[in-house]
């Protein structure tokens, strides 16, 4: 099976998935997608057992691995899928929370990283599965950033304050970048590397990094405005904005600094740019309408691919006792880190209970911690440290998201009726 047989496949199931999805279960799209592909490989694996002697699984966890996933998910669908959510950004309204939502990006993703890998090291040991607490910390920056486009899609049909939903937004945009950074720097703690923290050297890297991305972006996002400005093609446009999306993550990478913030920064520039302006606002329609549908082609791959993933690791009741232990022990970490620093700081923010139990639910984990997660080195703790990983991601994408509208109804009523 060659990878394009494998990309075939993941359509197919997608397209089988959405038919029976439309006309029974009217499940949120990347919820029916997850459970579609999870049913899948568990019928290859069932099967396989009953029938096979185990060639059909190899065959296809060989095939994944080989498919270099964690460089197509960083490096092509991260940045990709940032560039389409950023263009619904309005980047005058984030300027007004930029505090908010760069003290969750960063501050809450410190926090979350070093509350859930403490907790996490006092779960395995509880079952008898004990890992070093820097390869702990390691699972904690994997599962900190939350997924932007699992939550944008579940929330675009929610009633929701303006305000919150941008928060929601701009933090699972934006906190990829310092998720990477402490990811880097957990790998090189748990490699017995001592210069990586200390002396302010994380805070400054996040900050370096982060502000990097962010000048490039802006300097990208407004050359290309400039550029649109002397074509009349709107194909050759949608070429552009392409270009503009992967060019930038990469030279970002090649830079030293922050990909994803830097794409972010650079689609929501020229958002702004094109906004507002009679004679450029046909071109942002277009741009809009085009990435759309790339943001739901990729969205249906990654979801579809994450189900199939279990088939690369090995269950055992001792993981999967970590795994329901993990669950809940994200989402109080979640909690701590979403929640100490809006009661802490001033944030500004209209019913801070309330907006912090929403911000709880809304932390949905998706793509970039499951390509953080395949990057993790082979070590006698990698397949532990990979099943709590999906283990955690399917829970959060499944449970929450299926509860989040009910969440937000009860934290802030119902929608008025249409008409």
């Amino acid at each position: 099976m060659s990878t394009f047989d494998l990309g075939s496949l993941l359509l197919l199931l997608a397209a089988v998935t959405g038919v029976v999805n439309d006309r029974t279960l009217r499940l949120p799209r990347p919820v029916a997608l997850l459970l579609g592909s999870l049913l899948m490989a568990s019928l290859i694996i069932a099967g396989d057992a009953a029938f096979g002697n185990g060639d059909m699984r190899e065959r296809l966890r060989e095939r994944i691995l080989q498919a270099h996933l964690p460089q197509i998910l960083l490096d092509g669908f991260l940045a990709l899928l940032l560039f389409a959510g950023s263009l619904h950004v309005d980047l005058r309204d984030l300027r007004r929370r930029a505090w908010t939502v760069g003290t969750l990006a960063t501050v809450g993703v410190v926090l979350a990283t070093g509350l859930f890998g403490a907790g996490i090291w006092g779960v395995l040991q509880l079952v008898g599965m004990p890992v070093p607490p820097g390869w702990c910390l390691v699972l904690g920056a994997i599962l900190a950033p939350t997924d932007a486009v699992a939550v944008e899609g579940l929330l675009a049909r929610l009633h929701l304050p303006a305000g919150l939903r941008l928060i929601i937004t701009g933090e699972s945009l934006f906190n990829d970048g310092a998720a990477v950074v402490l990811f880097t720097a957990a790998l090189g703690l748990a490699a017995g590397r001592t210069d990586v923290i200390g002396h302010g050297r994380l805070a400054e890297a996040i900050l370096v990094e982060g502000a990097g991305g962010a000048a490039l972006g802006a300097a990208a996002g407004y050359l290309t405005w400039r550029v649109f400005r002397i074509t009349n093609d709107t194909s050759l446009a949608l070429t552009i904005s392409l270009a503009l999306a992967l060019s930038t993550y990469r030279a970002a990478v090649e830079l030293g600094v922050s990909g994803p913030i830097a794409v972010v920064t650079a689609g929501a520039v020229l958002a702004y740019a094109l906004a507002g302006k009679p004679a450029e606002e046909e071109w942002r329609s277009t741009l809009v309408t085009f990435w759309s549908l790339v943001d739901d082609l990729l969205n249906t791959f990654l979801y579809c691919l994450i189900g199939f993933l279990i088939l690369t690791i090995e269950l055992s009741w001792q993981g999967l006792a970590a795994v329901a232990l993990a669950a809940p022990l994200a989402l109080l970490a979640r909690l701590a880190s979403v929640g100490a620093p809006m009661l802490l700081l001033d944030m500004r923010v209209p019913g801070t209970a309330r907006a912090i139990g929403v911000l709880t639910w809304a932390g949905l984990r998706g793509g970039v911690s499951i390509a953080l997660a395949l990057l993790l080195p082979e070590t006698p703790y990698r397949s532990l440290l990979l099943t709590i990983c999906f283990g955690v991601v399917i829970f959060t994408v499944v449970v929450q998201g299926l509860l989040l509208p009910r969440v937000i109804t009860a934290v802030y009523g119902a929608p008025p009726p249409a008409g």
